[in-house]
């Protein structure tokens, strides 16, 4: 019996990146997930990228789950609610929910004062990276809290240790990616009456669709990407925090990392599990030590 079967997920944002990973990954573990976003094989988001959460869904029903595709815009309301509802009638039920929703790598400036920043795309961007979620959670809970021991994750980037010692190169992305950390510790207050569990969780540098794209490799010659950013070599595919957030939806005592702040890498360290190619990469302790350091680029210790 896989340790997920009859267990049901929404991962809201699943169209590519974190999300389409986490998705396969909990369907890999015999999950019902319903994968919710923006972009269909009948229309294209903003992004205008071809990924879609079609897609997402067979590779959730190839991994040996139930891949249910909703397409869903997360700043509307009324269709979060008419996804919920959905998801009521034909489950009865909700065990986990990722907030992975996020869509705005096209709108920052990077290392661009705020004064300077566009405040229409960094606005948008906000309300991207934090409406999307409550808005989200408030439709979502009252069903999740049902279950008893519902699991909440707030996808982010960067640890909460990690993001108070950096600026994260735009004022408008350092408070999304903060924010959402801190929805996590106040998820967690809110839900531990109910015996349920909310964290943040971060992947390390992630080899995402985009990210792919922008260093001209694939997932199967990535390495080659080193040449041009030689710290690439601690990257990560989006599988690696999938298999984070699975081992945390899979695990009875999951209750003791409530409202905590959690990386891949260390969720790794603590549940055993490994990336794609039979690794560890423990991203956010290689940025500080090597990276930041000053040190060349060796993964050596870190992966």
């Amino acid at each position: 019996m896989k340790p997920l079967h009859g267990k049901v997920a929404l991962v809201a944002g699943a169209t590519r990146g974190a999300g389409r990973g986490i998705a396969v990954e909990l369907g890999a573990a015999g999950a019902t997930v319903y994968a919710t976003g923006r972009t269909t094989r009948a229309q294209r988001s903003e992004y205008n990228r071809p990924e879609t959460i079609e897609e997402t869904s067979e590779l959730v029903n190839l991994a040996g789950g139930t891949g249910i595709p909703v397409p869903t815009d997360h700043l509307d309301p009324a269709q979060v609610q008419a996804l919920i509802a959905r998801i009521e009638r034909e489950q009865g039920r909700m065990d986990i929910l990722v907030n992975d929703i996020w869509g705005a790598e096209y709108l920052v400036q990077w290392n661009v004062p705020v004064w300077e920043h566009s405040l229409e795309q960094g606005l948008r961007m906000l309300r991207l990276a934090t409406e999307t979620h409550i808005i989200t959670s408030h439709y979502a809970l009252p069903l999740l809290i049902r279950s008893g021991n519902g699991l909440v994750v707030e996808i982010t980037d960067g640890t909460e240790e990690y993001n108070r010692n950096h600026y994260r190169l735009s004022l408008f992305y350092d408070l999304a990616k903060t924010s959402v950390i801190r929805m996590a510790r106040s998820l967690a207050h809110e839900l531990s009456p109910y015996g349920c569990t909310a964290v943040a969780v971060t992947p390390g540098w992630m080899r995402s669709e985009i990210m792919l794209e922008h260093y001209g490799v694939k997932e199967e010659n990535w390495l080659d990407a080193a040449q041009k950013e030689p710290h690439f070599v601690i990257s990560e595919t989006p599988r690696f925090v999938g298999r984070a957030v699975a081992a945390l939806a899979a695990d009875e005592r999951v209750s003791r990392w409530n409202g905590q702040s959690l990386s891949s890498g260390r969720l790794a360290q603590e549940y055993g599990f490994r990336d794609l190619d039979g690794s560890q990469p423990d991203c956010w302790r290689y940025l500080v030590e090597v990276q930041e350091a000053g040190k060349p680029a060796n993964a050596d210790g870190y992966r």
